[in-house]
């Protein structure tokens, strides 16, 4: 059981750290979708998507951590949040997408601090 909580710790450390970049790089590529696309600007989205693909794999791996003692993720939250966006990017409509990252963006940032402050007490 300790061995599991280091691994998660160790996880959410990683996290924190890539967190940051993702987020950036996350309202970076919203104002892109929002009219101010460039040439890479699909490159750039798809590495994002593979970023959110990490982080909630990583959350799947820590949420028993993360709401040890009292729930900061709500999965029910996060799950309808990645719902929306996945069904944004397959419509592939720039607008649309960039709505729903906005949307999702909160709950990124939210995961960040909270892996933060684990990472911290631990």
């Amino acid at each position: 059981m300790e061995d599991l909580r280091a691994q998660q710790i160790e996880a959410l450390e990683v996290l924190a750290d890539y967190n940051e970049r993702l987020v950036k790089s996350m309202n970076g590529v919203i104002g892109e979708l929002k009219g101010e696309r460039k040439e890479d600007t699909d490159q750039y989205l798809e590495e994002i998507i593979k970023g959110i693909n990490w982080e909630i794999g990583i959350l799947n791996g820590t949420l028993s951590l993360i709401n040890e003692g009292e729930e900061r993720i709500q999965k029910e939250e996060m799950n309808s949040s990645i719902l929306k966006l996945s069904k944004a990017l397959e419509g592939k409509v720039d607008q649309e997408m960039a709505e729903a990252m906005q949307e999702a963006l909160p709950m990124f940032e939210k995961l960040g601090k909270v892996a933060k402050e684990i990472v911290e007490k631990s």
